[in-house]
This record gives structure tokens, sequence and C-alpha cells, in this order.
């Protein structure tokens, strides 16, 4: 248990109304009192805040207008005493008054150490404390959603439900085995440990079956913007972006890099990529934005596939047709406010399953309709975070897959006719990657790792 009281920063660095100072730890209010002209902040009740200024101990020099909130552990966020300087947004003020709380004793936070110190005072745990930063790094209502449920401990009173199944049924079997002389001790048979395994199993299957979307509400869909120069790629962006991200000009090849901005798309936060018109070409550097594109192909989790419907279907779109054969892809006609020439039949045929829109972004027309076909592809045209629990969390996604192989290793032990012992070897490890989710087996180098990938001061 951490003993000692760290400081930071817990607002964006730069101009602002306000930017706050957090101390957590055990001499959070005395260090913030002996800088703090005002109220005796020693004597203050708890989840109060109090006006004055604080003043520099080595020159005695007022350095800040602020207001101070005090916070008494344990009904605190780190379960510590935590003190919150409210002072004026901006660079030179917040950094005075940080650099204050520190000539007093103060430990500089490390990243996430905030949420560590929940997690470690038994506040939160590992799959709670993940949410928070899931939920600072949202780009739509949906994602925020998701990681408000995560955080109120959906996710691991389900985990924990499980470990409890999986626990009494591996004592059952440990009893029978320690105690064989006693005949009142149920005994487990190979049909109670089958029904409970596939009990288990079949709830691990549930979380893993919507586990692609949680991961896609909470990373984003990877999208790439693909097809010939001057077709509307970079306005196809813009149009979704509803700003001027990209360059559009009627010279072709002008995207000789990879943009990438995030839109909501109903819901769905798409991690979309303008990639440089793939062709071949004799121009050095477009030629690496070409080869980048291709590679960006391969990495995308869905292809916006943009046609001119004012010309003919080249060589050239049939080869990116063949590019994207078996990905989740849609097509878009462009350019319907000119002459049609594409060919709707043959476009509809290279397609197969995947949508074909029609659309004239000159006019504004047709990105309903592209929505609506994203929203269907992915999440059948509905995002339900209702009583759904997600998985999002790519940790926690493999060790679902780890902890569903072990059950499955398990069964297949069980239809073997194997001793209990050994098919509870397989439970125990299943028990054991569930914990990891929720932090009761994670080893501490892995949660050092995770808690350095948070911000300061959070």
């Amino acid at each position: 248990m951490e003993t000692d009281t760290i400081t930071a920063i817990s607002t964006p660095i730069g101009e602002g109304a306000i930017s706050i100072v957090r101390l957590s730890g055990p001499e959070a209010i005395p260090m913030a009192a002996a800088i703090f002209q005002g109220k005796d902040i020693t004597e203050a009740a708890s989840h109060t805040m109090h006006y004055g200024k604080i003043v520099d101990p080595a020159t005695n020099e007022v350095a800040e207008e602020v207001m101070v909130s005090i916070m008494r552990g344990p009904k605190t966020f780190t379960r510590e005493d935590i003190v919150e300087i409210n002072c004026h947004g901006g660079l030179v003020s917040v950094n005075r008054v940080l650099e204050i709380a520190l000539s007093q004793g103060a430990r500089l936070a490390e990243p996430g150490e905030f949420t560590k110190r929940a997690f470690l005072n038994g506040r939160i745990d590992l799959s709670q404390a993940e949410a928070v930063m899931d939920l600072i790094r949202a780009k739509t209502d949906k994602a925020m959603s998701v990681a408000l449920k995560q955080m109120d401990g959906r996710l691991s009173g389900l985990i924990q439900r499980l470990r409890q199944d999986l626990l009494e049924t591996v004592a059952h079997v440990e009893v029978n085995i320690d105690y064989p002389e006693y005949d009142d001790v149920e005994e487990m048979s190979h049909d109670m440990m089958r029904k409970k395994t596939k009990e288990v199993h079949q709830e691990i299957e549930e979380l893993l079956q919507v586990a692609k979307q949680g991961k896609i509400l909470r990373e984003g869909l990877a999208t790439a913007i693909i097809g010939r120069p001057n077709v509307g790629k970079s306005s196809l962006m813009n149009a979704l972006v509803q700003e001027n991200k990209a360059i559009v000009t009627e010279i072709p090849g002008t995207t000789r890099d990879i943009i990438e901005e995030y839109v909501n798309v109903r819901g769905v936060p798409l991690r979309l990529v303008d990639t440089a018109g793939i062709r071949e070409t004799e121009d050095i550097v477009e030629k690496i934005g070409v080869e980048r594109s291709r590679q960006v192909l391969k990495e995308s989790d869905l292809i916006l596939f943009v046609l001119n419907y004012n010309e003919e279907l080249t060589a050239e779109d049939k080869k990116l047709f063949e590019a994207i054969e078996g990905l989740d892809f849609i097509v878009i006609m462009n350019k319907t406010d000119l002459e049609q020439k594409l060919s709707l039949e043959e476009v509809k045929e290279l397609a197969g399953e995947n949508a074909v829109i029609s659309t004239s972004l000159i006019e504004d027309e047709g990105i309903d309709d592209l929505e609506a076909a994203i929203a269907k592809t992915f999440f059948a045209g509905e995002i339900d975070t209702g009583d759904l629990t997600y998985v999002s969390n790519v940790r926690h996604i493999q060790l679902l897959k780890q902890a569903k192989q072990a059950l499955e290793d398990a069964m297949e032990a069980i239809e073997l006719d194997m001793p209990l012992d050994i098919v509870q070897i397989d439970v125990t490890r299943t028990w054991e990657f569930l914990g990891e989710i929720i932090g009761d087996t994670a080893s501490d180098s892995l949660i050092d790792q995770l808690f350095s990938q948070f911000c300061l001061g959070k």
C-alpha cells in the first residue's frame, strides 16, 4: 500500500478558465494547509470547498487566487485524503501551484497513479480502472455509455460470478479428492462437471460474440477510403467529417499521404483514413503514398470504395475489386449529378453481397444512405448499449479467448472420461484467466504497464 503523498496537474495543459492541481495521500491536507492562506482547512469538513490564496512559503509571496476542495478518505476516488486546488487556467499559474505543492514534500504522480491507487486500495478493480481511460478516450456517446457501464462494474460483476461458479466446482472436486471417506460429501460426477463447464463456456461465448462490436465502439472502425485518383475520395472524407481536412483539387494524385480523422457515424466511431489513389506512378513521393495505401487496405475493418458515376468501369477499378475481395466494403458511386456512364449491373455483380450506394458529394446527396449502410454492416443497423455487456478491451478479449480454450480442454477431458483432478487443472486455468481481467490474478508488472498508459493526473 502506498504511503507517500502524490500530486499532479489533473486538467489539460493550456489556456482555459480553470486548472486543477490534485494531491492524494496521508499528508495531502497538511501540505495544502501549509501553502493555503484562508480558512484552516485542516479542520474543514470533508467534501467542502474554500476560497483563499496559495502562498509560496519560501518568499511569502501570493502565487495564485484559488478555490480548494477538501475530500477525506475513504470516501474519495483513491480512498485517501484528496485536495484539489482550483486555480486560473494557464501554463504559468498552474505550474507555479504545482511547484509550490512539490516543495512541501509531495511527489510528482506517475501516469495513471491516482487511478492505480484506487485499484490498489480496493476502490475499483482492474477492468473498472481501464474503463476510466476508455471513458476519457470515448469518441461517441455509445462508446461513452459502454465505458460508463464497465466503470459501474457490469463486466466485473459478471466475471466475478463466473469465477465463483468455477471456484465452487473446483472446491467440490478438492473435497472429494482429499476426504473420500466422508459419504455425506456430494460426489462430484463427470455429469456435474460437464454441466458447469458448459454453462460458463456458454456465457463466455456470448461475451465474445459481441466483442467485435465492443472493440469497434472503443477503438473505432478502421476505415479506408480507396479508389482511382480524382473520383472524390477526399470530398467523401470532408463530407463525413464536415470539415475541409483533405486537399481537394482537380489534379489527379493530389493526396500524397495518409490523412486520419475520427468520425461519429450513428454512434459508430470511424477511424477514417483517406489514402493516396492506388495506381501505377513514376512520381517517387506519390509512389510511397500508394504503397502505404496498400498496407492500410490490409489493416482496415471497412473499405469505402469510390467509383466515378460519370466514367465507365476501368481495368484499374476491377483490380481494386480484386484487391478487396473477401473484405467488408461498401461501393460508392459518386458524381451522380453528372451523366451516367457507369454500369450499375456490372458494379453490383462485382460487389456481390456488399452494399452499393449512390452519391453526389458536390450536391451533398447520399451521405445518409452511406451512414445507414455502415451501421447496418457492423451492427445490423442498431447499436444496443442497454442490456448488453460489451467486452471492448483487447486484453479482456484475449483473456476470454484463453479462458474459453481452457474450458474446451476441460470439456474434452471429461468426454474422454479422464480423472476429475486432471480436469480441474483446466478449470483452474480458466478461473485464473478470468481473474486477470479484474486484476485478482494479474502480475505487478502487468498492472504497472497498464497504468503507465494513462495520462498524468488521472
